[in-house]
């Protein structure tokens, strides 16, 4: 029996059939792991002893009755717990930098699902470039001489937000597009952020493959296909869910991130595919093992679990 605690946003909102965490919870429940849920905003660090006012939680696959919370109870997480999934939203800000600071001073003595300091040192849009030719064209910056450069030379291109999530603030920007200008204005106004800017990639119509990848080994993937005329394939915001296999260039990609990602204590990992190009490495709150096991019957929360049992067993 392992003690589990998730920090992550209220269980009460979750959609059931596609949630991931929700589907991580399932999974640990039916091994017999007690589980407690909590607001990364009820950390408290004092004398060296960090805490949070957490939730026993009992779950079920049942809509619109899926969970029944006890009483609020004060968790030490060095000594109540095991595990902590730490499976909140992004926006990768401040406080989400501030939470993996509290955690990193429990682990791993409790196991922290990903590892705080290697998710805090990895942001999922600047993570992908530290691998060499897997990446389409890509800059990252503030500066709006550099990236007016980089659209004049590399024409049709895509601009987002470094920390956006879920397809957030994406746009295309095809080649003379007066906007780009006014668009960086309007992302400066609001945030000191630097902005990524990356050749845009026809195959997205095709589809973003999500590959869901375990202590660094590939599980399986889905593919999220855009609206028709959309670039974003985001499922959030209209992208469609399909079965897709994955290729000798998917697993090539694999083979050159999965050791760092092992090596670094990251788990549960996501990363992004359009074409034969690698886009991000998603360690925060990666989705789509729901999608993954009602297409293929791969069970990426067993999969975990086993992961992480015998992790703790070995340390044990």
């Amino acid at each position: 029996m392992l003690r589990v605690a998730v920090q992550m946003d209220p269980i009460e909102g979750v959609n059931i059939a596609s949630d991931t965490t929700f589907f991580l919870m399932m999974e640990a429940q039916q091994r017999g792991h007690p589980l407690w849920v909590y607001d990364f905003r009820t950390l408290a660090l004092e004398d060296g002893s960090l805490s949070c006012r957490a939730r026993p939680v009992v779950i079920r696959q049942v809509h619109g009755d899926h969970v029944t919370l006890g009483d609020e109870v004060k968790l030490d997480l060095d000594k109540d717990v095991d595990v902590i999934l730490m499976r909140q939203d992004p926006p990768f800000d401040m406080a989400y930098v501030t939470a993996t600071y509290l955690l990193e001073t429990v682990h791993p003595r409790t196991l922290v699902v990903n590892d705080p300091a290697e998710v805090r040192s990895a942001p999922e849009k600047l993570f992908a470039t530290h691998f060499e030719g897997v990446q389409p064209p890509t800059l990252i910056s503030a500066d709006p001489v550099a990236l007016v450069d980089f659209h004049e030379r590399h024409g049709d291109v895509v601009l987002k937000p470094l920390h956006g999530a879920a397809g957030s603030g994406v746009v295309r920007l095809k080649a003379g597009d007066p906007n780009l200008e006014a668009l960086i204005e309007i992302h400066m106004a609001g945030s000191r952020d630097p902005l990524v800017i990356q050749k845009f990639i026809p195959a997205v119509s095709k589809g973003d493959k999500r590959i869901i990848l375990i202590d660094g080994e590939p599980v399986g993937a889905i593919n999220r296909v855009p609206a028709d005329g959309q670039v974003r394939s985001n499922l959030r915001v209209g992208g469609t869910a399909a079965p897709v296999e994955l290729t000798p260039r998917d697993l090539e990609i694999c083979a050159i991130v999965g050791p760092a990602l092992k090596e670094k204590g990251l788990l549960f990992v996501g990363i992004d595919v359009i074409g034969d190009y690698l886009t991000e490495i998603n360690v925060t709150s990666p989705t789509g093992a729901v999608q993954l096991k009602d297409f293929t019957g791969i069970d990426a929360a067993a999969i975990l679990w086993d992961v992480i049992e015998a992790k703790l067993k070995t340390n044990g």
